[in-house]
C-alpha cells in the first residue's frame, strides 16, 4: 500500500520584486492509497500551493520539512522523477502543448511509467474506452493536447489520464473549477472509478462541497493561512458549507 506523508512542510514563493514571501506554515498529512481526503479552504489559504511544490513547480521554494512516496525523497527528485514514481497532478489550469497530439502524449507517458511502449492494438482500445467512460469524442485523441479544448474537455482529459496511467497517489487541484452539473457528474464518475480500485490515494482539494456530494471523502482537513486548522470526515464538509471559514480566518 503505498503512502504519501507530508512532514512540517514550509514553502515560500518569491515576489517580483525578489523579496520571499511565506506561503505553507506546516503542513503535516498522510495519505494512503485507497483512501480520498478532502482539503477545503478559502481563495489564498495555500491549497493550491501545496499541490504544486509536492509536483515540484520550481516558483515555490521548500524552505522546511519532508515530503516522502513510500519512504522515497520527493523533494529530492525532479518533476519528471515524481511522476514515474506514481504521483499525479490534475492542474486547475490545464496547459496547451501544441505539436502534440493526445494519443501520443498520453502513450509517451504510459512508456515512461512502465518503461515500456503499451502495443498498439490493446493501447488504442484502452484510450477508446477510457474516452468514451468520459463522453470524449475519439476524434479528441488526435488533436493536439488541450489546445481548443473547452474547460470541461480539460477535466475530462485529465481524468482520462488518471484512468490510464494509473498512479499511486492522485492530486486533484479544485477538478470541479468550471464545470456544469452534468460535466462533474462524468468527471466525479472517473475519480470514482480509480477511487474503487482501491490502488491510488486521492488528495483533493476544493473550495466547495459541490463535487464531494458525488465524491465521498474519507476525510476532510480546513486549511487556513498555510496550514490544517481542523480535521474531520463527511461531516465537516457539510458544517462548513453552513458556517463558512469566517471563524477559522478570525482565529488565524
Amino acid at each position: 500500500m503505498s503512502v504519501l506523508e507530508i512532514r512540517d512542510l514550509q514553502v515560500s514563493v518569491k515576489l517580483p520584486d525578489g523579496a520571499r514571501k511565506p506561503i505553507l506554515a506546516g503542513v503535516n498529512l498522510t495519505v494512503r492509497a485507497g483512501q480520498t481526503h478532502a482539503i477545503m479552504g478559502p481563495n489564498g489559504s495555500g491549497k493550491s500551493t501545496l499541490a504544486y511544490s509536492i509536483a515540484g513547480h520550481p516558483r515555490y521554494e521548500i524552505t522546511s520539512g519532508s515530503v516522502t512516496l513510500d519512504g522515497q525523497d520527493v523533494l529530492a527528485m525532479t518533476v519528471d522523477e515524481r511522476a514515474r514514481a506514481g504521483l499525479f497532478l490534475a492542474m486547475q489550469y490545464p496547459v496547451e502543448v501544441p505539436g502534440v497530439s493526445v494519443a501520443n502524449f498520453l502513450r509517451t507517458a504510459k512508456t515512461a511509467l512502465d518503461g515500456e511502449a503499451p502495443k498498439l492494438r490493446t493501447w488504442g482500445k484502452e484510450l477508446k474506452e477510457a474516452m468514451d467512460r468520459l463522453g470524449m469524442d475519439p476524434a479528441f485523441a488526435a488533436r493536439n493536447v488541450n489546445e481548443g479544448f473547452s474547460g470541461g474537455e480539460k477535466k475530462r482529459h485529465e481524468i482520462v489520464q488518471l484512468e490510464l496511467l494509473k498512479p499511486k497517489i492522485a492530486i486533484l487541484d479544485e477538478t470541479d473549477s468550471g464545470l456544469d452539473i452534468d460535466a462533474l457528474r462524468v468527471v466525479s464518475g472517473g475519480v470514482n472509478r480509480v477511487r474503487e480500485t482501491g490502488d491510488t490515494g486521492l488528495l483533493l482539494i476544493t473550495h466547495y462541497t459541490r463535487i464531494l456530494r458525488y465524491i465521498k471523502p474519507d476525510y476532510v482537513h480546513v486549511f487556513v493561512a498555510g496550514r490544517i486548522v481542523e480535521e474531520g470526515g463527511p461531516e465537516l464538509a457539510e458544517k462548513l458549507e453552513a458556517e463558512g471559514y469566517e471563524r477559522y480566518l478570525t482565529a488565524a
